[in-house]
């Protein structure tokens, strides 16, 4: 099953809401084993790279804070920092 299909059964489906709230259940506990793996990848000074929604491109940077939820990033070539959460990095 591929991407488009799960999302087609989500939005199509014929499920309950407790139905619906597992998958949500699922979905923020995925999301949370993506953020702790992503933490202990990185380290102070680790090139990373993210998918900016505001700016609508991927972004480059150097991390300079690691905290529970969010790193703090400088971006490459300018003087801008971003605080990202860890779900959001990828090591570059």
């Amino acid at each position: 099953m591929d991407i488009k299909q799960i999302n087609s059964a989500i939005m199509f489906g014929q499920f309950t809401d407790a139905e619906l709230n597992s998958v949500l259940d699922a979905l923020k506990f995925a999301r949370s084993v993506l953020a702790s793996q992503n933490k202990r990848a990185l380290r102070l000074g680790s090139k990373v790279k993210w998918n900016s929604p505001k700016q609508g491109c991927v972004v480059e940077g150097t991390v300079l804070k690691l905290a529970t939820k969010y790193a703090t990033v400088s971006e490459n070539g300018r003087m801008m920092q971003w605080k990202v959460p860890m779900n959001m990095l990828e090591v570059a």
